[in-house]
């Protein structure tokens, strides 16, 4: 949540329920992709 909270705000803009919820779910798409995007390639060596 830390760092959600300060890449996005700490607050919700949307004022409806459901557009809250996909607000969030917006935001952790945008996390997740930004978390994969700088993760380093593995690969197995064996």
């Amino acid at each position: 949540m830390y760092r959600v909270k300060q890449l996005f705000g700490g607050a919700l803009t949307l004022r409806d329920y459901d557009s809250q919820v996909a607000e969030a779910l917006a935001m952790m798409r945008a996390l997740n992709k930004m978390t994969k995007a700088g993760m380093p390639e593995s690969m197995r060596i064996a």
